[in-house]
């Protein structure tokens, strides 16, 4: 976990907003997101890097952050956890995300997903997400 020095009003999803298979996974937490508990960010708005330049652009890259509002940033599958617990409609997954030692099964699977993203939804339009 990183710790930032930005506070946030609200816990804050930083994802890749040029990735078809990103915006559709955050197309799905805002519509599970009833309380309007959280803010979208994509790492490619200037404010990422003002707000939060602990986090390493080549970690924004490879996975989605949540950073809370208390300022600590969480990554991949540690950040499905998180909102896992946060978001009432993700409870029934919670169960499954919290059995004791399987955070190396879902942060293994988090990496396998993460890295063939643009295999999956497609790459963007202009080639501008084009992973390292």
């Amino acid at each position: 976990m990183i710790t930032t020095s930005t506070r946030p009003t609200h816990d804050t999803v930083l994802f890749d907003g040029q990735c078809r298979f990103c915006q559709g996974q955050v197309a799905l937490l805002r519509r599970l997101d009833l309380g309007r508990r959280l803010h979208f960010l994509s790492l490619h708005d200037p404010r990422v890097a003002a707000d939060f330049p602990e986090i390493p652009p080549g970690q924004l890259q490879q996975q989605m952050f949540v950073v809370d509002r208390r300022g600590s940033a969480r990554g991949g599958a540690v950040a499905v956890r998180y909102l896992s617990r946060r978001l009432p409609l993700l409870w029934p997954l919670a169960l499954l995300l919290h059995i004791p030692g399987s955070l190396p099964l879902w942060q293994a699977a988090y990496a396998f997903v993460a890295k063939r993203r643009l295999l999956l939804a497609g790459r963007c339009d202009d080639d501008s997400c084009a992973l390292p």
